[in-house]
């Protein structure tokens, strides 16, 4: 039955991924991608239940890492603008990492493997062993884009520390990889572009 799950996941992750690239294609095929303003309208009209909508979602995404979770950030921010598009992306990726966090602690080692395969999890695992790299390195991945935060709280969610600590880590360090790869996606393509129009 075990086995039947992780590959139901699997699938489902694929499926995600295919359907994110549709989803995205459809949303520019109608002009409401490439138009922030017709974006934005459609979920501020939706008034708070269009940010708690956005906070569930980036929840599901962190505790169920098959939605691509730079997907959704970039969202929140051409969505709801800056300042409030970081706090919904804050909210909801803290609170889901808090619920991973939990999940990978009460259901151990086969919780982590519905996820990652077997070699990712020897892999990130093995780092465990030097309990104060390990610290150090759980909070690169917390401060940094582009690093595997997710996996990285599973595997944390298996050792000792503890979750005060932990939630303490996240609050302090979630906001610059917020930031960073909003920016990133949103900013670094039209620099990009404008390097090469030059």
């Amino acid at each position: 039955m075990y086995k039947f799950f992780q590959k139901v996941i699997q699938v489902l992750s694929v499926l995600v991924l295919i359907g994110t690239a549709i989803f995205l294609f459809w949303l520019y095929k109608i002009g409401i991608l490439n138009d922030h303003n017709a974006l934005s309208n459609l979920l501020q009209n939706q008034g708070v239940y269009g940010s708690l909508t956005f906070i569930g979602l980036q929840i599901i995404q962190v505790v169920f890492p098959i939605i691509p979770g730079g997907v959704t950030t970039v969202v929140g921010f051409l969505v709801f603008k800056y300042w409030w598009g970081f706090i919904l992306n804050y909210i909801g990726i803290n609170i889901g990492s808090i619920i991973l966090f939990w999940l990978a602690r009460r259901y151990g080692k086969k919780f982590c493997l519905l996820f990652m395969n077997e070699e990712t999890f020897d892999k990130h695992e093995k780092k465990v062993d030097n309990k104060r790299g390990y610290e150090i390195f759980f909070v690169f991945c917390m401060l940094f884009p582009f690093t595997p935060a997710d996996v990285m709280v599973m595997i944390t969610g298996l050792t000792s520390m503890s979750y005060r600590k932990f939630i303490s880590i996240i609050l302090i360090c979630r906001p610059l990889s917020i930031v960073a790869y909003g920016y990133f996606w949103i900013y670094g393509g039209q620099l990009i572009q404008q390097f090469f129009n030059k």
